[in-house]
């Protein structure tokens, strides 16, 4: 397939790899921000042929994953009233709350729909004046321009039932507080190429800067990745620490204006919990007062949330890079794609999915 082939030559791939070898001598410890970066990696095993010491960590950069515990519960809460229908894409249905999934509300009763674009929920809304229309806007910086044209488009058409459930997360406040955590053994980042290409590169600098760690924007076919990781390992070998692009056919420096100013329209900043690593400070977006009466947690009051994790899931710990999925004792156990613990488990970007697929059992197949 054409844009997708050449960016998986095996030819050009072991060049990549005979040149990252060539330029380590010491370990390093390098933190893939994005899940569809880390599925790529487990699924073409990159990881196994960088030289030993070279470890890639999983980072966050998975909104499902990282869509806190009390915001799921309070989708299926509303999910569950009488006179809504509540819009999400597929990868949500199956996520753990603290009691049940979507899929749950949907063989209750509940009016539960599957949309391939927010702009299909808003086609609802407008088709049953007569009921609640939801949609679960969830994401990074990547999924938040089309949500916001379609809170946009809801109040220029006067669309009074349509609202929006609103989780999204922005990736730089998420690496700083990676890199305060007392735990954090992370040495340089590969960016998110998806998300710098709708807002640029010009936040990253300063946190390279702040930090002292090199920040590569990468992409997510294998030669991307085996680039990124190249162009990584070569600055911490030279002490530096800068932002490069590694994406630049599909990431301009200066990112998507017009995204960005519908982003600005709609949304402002917040503080944002994320699940299995708690609240980071200005790490999220809510709608903005302008746009105040479409936001669905004013307008559904969903109150007395209990929430409760599994005892037994240790997704946070994945998420933050302490652990590798198959060192959780419920993976592959108690805890599978068709009968998750954990978000990780369920979604498409989900590292303990990535292990799970492309069977990196290990831990697993050797304990007794």
């Amino acid at each position: 397939m054409k844009y997708l082939d050449e960016f998986s030559d095996p030819d050009l791939a072991a060049r990549l790899v005979e040149q990252i070898h060539a330029v380590t001598t010491r370990p390093w410890a390098l933190m893939e921000v994005c899940g569809g970066q880390t599925h790529s990696i487990i699924r073409h095993g990159i990881d196994q042929l960088l030289p030993d010491g070279v470890e890639m960590i999983h980072g966050p950069g998975c909104p499902v994953c990282v869509t806190p515990l009390e915001t799921i519960d309070r989708a299926l809460a509303i999910a569950a009233q009488p006179g809504v229908v509540f819009c999400s894409f597929g990868d949500m249905l199956r996520v753990p709350g603290s009691s049940q999934d979507l899929f749950s509300i949907k063989s209750a009763g509940g009016d539960v729909r599957v949309v391939y674009s927010p702009l299909d929920a808003l086609r609802l809304a407008r088709e049953n004046p007569d009921r609640e229309v939801v949609f679960f806007g969830i994401g990074f910086e990547t999924t938040a321009p089309a949500n916001a044209m379609t809170v946009y488009q809801a109040q220029r058409q006067g669309i009074a039932n349509f609202s929006l459930l609103v989780s999204h997360v922005l990736v730089p406040p998420a690496i700083a507080a990676i890199m305060e955590s007392p735990s954090c053994r992370v040495q340089a980042f590969l960016a998110a190429g998806h998300v710098c290409s709708v807002m640029g590169t010009s936040q990253y600098p300063p946190l390279a800067d702040r930090y002292g760690v090199p920040i590569v924007v990468t992409g997510f076919e294998p030669l991307d990745i085996l680039e990124g990781i190249r162009r990584t390992v070569t600055q911490l070998e030279e002490g530096r620490h800068e932002l490069e692009n590694a994406y630049p056919r599909a990431v301009p420096d200066e990112g998507n204006p017009t995204a960005m100013a519908m982003l600005r329209d709609v949304f402002e900043v917040t503080d944002r919990t994320w699940r299995g690593i708690g609240m980071i400070p200005g790490s999220g977006w809510k709608l903005s007062e302008r746009y105040a009466d479409l936001d669905a947690e004013r307008r559904f009051s969903v109150t007395d949330l209990h929430t409760a994790e599994s005892p037994l899931c240790r997704s946070g710990e994945v998420l933050q890079g302490l652990i590798k999925p198959h060192e959780c004792a419920a993976f592959g156990q108690e805890c599978t794609p068709r009968r998750p613990l954990g978000a990780t488990m369920v979604s498409s970007e989900g590292a303990c999915a990535a292990y799970y697929t492309y069977r990196r059992l290990d831990l697993l197949t050797t304990s007794p």
